[in-house]
């Protein structure tokens, strides 16, 4: 096993091709956030970003991105900004976790939401997590019937509130792939508004998510392009979201809306209207991510997937100073995530000490 750490920007075109056809070849690694196109331009917004090109002989079999932080730990390219996370492989190779990590420098790799088929870290899982996926595999109207079958009061009042606004404000109309910039920064106002009232950190504070999310709108490529829709009411945005797309998969990844437009519940109407559009453009499902404990997930779901959050550790001393360090607020979280009262509590408690700071 041959390892090269390079840049992700310095990535030649016949690496990428590899890559791309290791995700096409196996449809749990078609996710944009495995993409090499992801992996450019956090490297673009963060210098800590790296990839591992492992290979046997000339030929590639393996692509590992990741950023590289203090103390040789490394984490998942996009760290907790991504929704799938792992190794992506050409079919029946063999990896060596721990070999991996001492070819690229590192002690520690932590993770937050591994793919499925990552055998390799499996020693090091600690929590699995259920991803909500929208299935458009068999088209919009399919999943439609599906969703009347599941909730049918739910289906029933979407189409109500969407009447009640082209009545109570104005005809409603949907864009999927809107390239005006102010837009996204709307978006993104919303969204920051929306994290500090549930007492979340406002991950826009961050100015290299900022120029990632800017970036990736304008990023173009075979398979790969950053998605705006926008939901509108005579004329006037009133949710949007952006996100990430390949050739058939989708992910959300930043929902949002105006909060004085909410009785109209303008979150599930956009997203039905973009579940319409992203099927007719090819795309079979749209991955809404892990929290199932998130109403409209729950809501809006067809199935879900396995993702899991973990890490592999070397013995090294590194590796045990982390073990001593991480280990107890890891065993408190995966307590308080698995148990449904307490995280309720810790979610309550958070709203109310964002409510507090507001005032």
């Amino acid at each position: 096993m041959k390892v090269s750490l390079v840049s992700p920007m310095e990535l030649r075109d016949s690496e990428m091709g590899a890559w791309r056809k290791m995700q096409a070849a196996q449809p749990h690694l078609d996710n944009p956030f495995l993409s090499p196109e992801f992996a450019i331009a956090v490297g673009h917004a963060r210098k800590d970003a790296e990839v591992a090109v492992v290979s046997d002989g000339d030929d590639p079999i393996a692509f590992f991105p990741f950023e590289r932080h203090r103390l040789r730990v490394g984490k998942p390219i996009g760290g907790w900004l991504s929704t799938c996370q792992g190794i992506v492989y050409a079919p029946g190779a063999e990896l060596d976790a721990r070999e991996l990590l001492k070819r690229c420098g590192l002690d520690v790799w932590e993770f937050g939401c591994l793919v499925e088929g990552q055998r390799w870290f499996s020693a090091g899982e600690r929590l699995h997590l259920d991803s909500v996926v929208m299935d458009l595999g068999r088209g919009y109207e399919s999943y439609l019937a599906e969703l009347r079958t599941r909730s049918a009061k739910l289906a029933k009042s979407l189409r109500y509130q969407e009447r009640r606004l082209g009545r109570e404000i104005g005809e409603v109309t949907f864009d999927f792939d809107v390239r005006d910039e102010e837009q996204l920064r709307l978006v993104r106002t919303w969204k920051s508004a929306q994290y500090r009232g549930k007492g979340r950190a406002d991950r826009f504070a961050q100015p290299w998510v900022v120029d990632l999310v800017e970036r990736l709108h304008q990023t173009r490529s075979d398979g790969f392009a950053g998605v705006l829709s926008m939901l509108y009411a005579d004329g006037r945005p009133i949710a949007g979201h952006f996100g990430l797309r390949t050739g058939g998969a989708m992910i959300s990844w930043f929902p949002a809306y105006d909060t004085d437009v909410a009785k109209y519940s303008p979150g599930l109407v956009q997203h039905l209207h973009m579940a319409r559009a992203a099927a007719d453009t090819g795309i079979r499902s749209i991955d809404l991510g892990p929290g199932v404990d998130w109403h409209y997930k729950q809501q809006l779901k067809s199935r879900t997937v396995t993702v899991s959050e973990g890490c592999v550790r070397r013995p090294t001393a590194a590796g045990a100073v982390h073990w001593t360090r991480r280990t107890p607020a890891d065993r408190a979280k995966t307590f308080i995530l698995r148990n449904e009262r307490l995280y309720g509590l810790a979610d309550r408690t958070l709203r109310r000490t964002a409510r507090l700071r507001a005032r």
